[in-house]
């Protein structure tokens, strides 16, 4: 067979694998949600419904004033989401995209929190608590405390992490202590967390002096986070901060000796212990990790936008904050886009409703729709007749042209210029910090006839 040939085989094969991922698929899933929303859209509009009327004698009415009101409600949507171009300045233009980092800035901080529990196997639905007890450290120290600027922002910072880590660790520790589920765990505290603010915001633990609202002194500016772009914006250096975040969400879970151990119990708690992790303390350490972000997430909530605590302060991010993750498929990066998509519809959400009518509840029911089919890839794979991934590596394996290929592919992609390591080397140098991590927790290292987490998981 000629080389071109061979060459043609190949590309499709690697087409097929682009078709296959699990990028595509999220793509997809938006997309789907965009469309089953206009149909609402249109069956619920007014004037799509008048037309309707007649519409075997003037079909063309029907399907006019259809367009009509999807294209001026996703506009709209546009328009309060990304950028304003009716707007008279540019400064105006952008506000809208101002408010949507802003809307997302809390949103991908707890998220991260709640895709580092669910790479761990653990369920953290516990966010919205864990936001909460952040904001009231934070809060606290905030309002309570007298210090230089620099410093007063640094100790809030700290406390809002410190208050959401403790929280969350309390989970991880019950669970690793008597094996309860997170899940009924956290459903629990979050019902704890949510009465014992708005305890403390009607008294003087936590109250505005002279007020009978349940709401908190301002913060002082030195507890405050500095605006980015001036007054013309909400957006602060929180956003800067949730930019961080996701660097170091992605650090740990990629890149350091906690992430891979949280990880490797997460796809096998067996295979880890018998190598060495202590799967109770990565409990904790997980539940941990992800309460400091939620609290990070209340902390900028308070300092960053609403500039005092009151009961709302956690909203419903808690809850969307697990569609962030499941969006991203809980890697940082994917959450961090995913955040900023969750934020953009939220802030469009308010635009689309005042100017065309059309409820805010279609920004949820996209939200919903876009959760539904990342929960279900093999649906999204049929409607859009995607190959599945297991079929396209059996392709791979029979395929008699392009197997060649592929060898040659991998073989060149093994050689170093020092030497040569072999394919699954190459692959874990990319995947985790080393086969070694596991090994090194205190335990001691691992017997050289023992098996990584990974492998074990794959004989079983």
């Amino acid at each position: 067979m000629s080389a071109a040939t061979t060459e043609g085989r190949a590309r499709n094969v690697s087409m097929r694998g682009l078709l296959a991922g699990n990028g595509t698929v999220t793509v997809l899933a938006i997309v789907l949600s965009l469309v089953i929303s206009a149909l609402l859209i249109i069956v619920t509009d007014e004037d799509v419904i008048e037309a309707s009327g007649y519409l075997f004698a003037r079909p063309g009415d029907t399907l006019a004033a259809a367009w009509a009101a999807v294209s001026s409600a996703y506009a709209a949507l546009f328009r309060g989401a990304i950028f304003n171009y009716s707007a008279d300045t540019f400064s105006q233009g952008i506000y809208p995209l101002m408010e949507s980092l802003t809307v997302a800035t809390p949103l991908i901080i707890i998220s991260l929190g709640i895709a580092i529990s669910f790479r761990s196997g653990m369920f953290n639905i516990g966010g919205q608590g864990q936001m909460i007890f952040g904001a009231m450290f934070a809060t606290w120290f905030g309002v309570h405390l007298q210090l230089p600027v620099g410093l007063h922002l640094i100790l809030v910072l700290v406390m809002g992490i410190l208050g959401g880590a403790l929280w969350g660790a309390v989970v991880g520790f019950l669970k690793a202590l008597t094996g309860a589920h997170e899940v009924i765990l956290t459903i629990m505290l979050n019902y704890v967390a949510i009465h014992l603010v708005t305890y403390f915001l009607y008294t003087p633990v936590l109250q505005r002096a002279g007020s009978t609202n349940p709401v908190s002194d301002f913060l002082p500016a030195t507890a405050q986070f500095p605006l980015l772009f001036g007054d013309s914006f909400r957006l602060n250096w929180g956003f800067v901060v949730a930019l961080l975040a996701t660097a170091f969400a992605w650090w740990l879970m990629q890149r350091s000796t906690i992430g891979f151990q949280l990880r490797a119990v997460g796809a096998n708690p067996d295979a880890a212990r018998t190598a060495g992790v202590s799967v109770k303390g990565m409990y904790v350490i997980a539940m941990a990790l992800s309460g400091g972000l939620a609290g990070l997430a209340g902390m900028a909530q308070v300092s960053g936008t609403e500039k005092m605590l009151n009961t709302d302060v956690a909203g419903s991010f808690g809850f969307d904050a697990i569609t962030v993750a499941l969006l991203g498929r809980s890697n940082p990066l994917g959450v961090f886009a995913a955040g900023l998509l969750f934020g953009a519809l939220r802030a469009g959400g308010v635009t689309m409703q005042t100017e065309t009518g059309v409820p805010i509840d279609i920004v949820l029911i996209i939200q919903s729709m876009i959760v539904l089919f990342i929960a279900a890839p093999p649906l999204v794979r049929l409607i859009f007749r995607l190959p599945a991934p297991g079929a396209l590596q059996e392709r791979k394996t029979a395929d008699p042209v392009t197997q060649p290929a592929l060898a040659g592919a991998v073989a060149s992609t093994t050689s170093t210029a020092g030497g040569h390591t072999t394919p699954s080397e190459e692959a874990g140098a990319g995947e985790s910090p080393g086969s070694g991590d596991v090994g090194s927790s205190d335990t001691g290292p691992a017997d050289e006839s023992s098996t990584t987490p990974d492998a074990e998981g794959q004989q079983r």
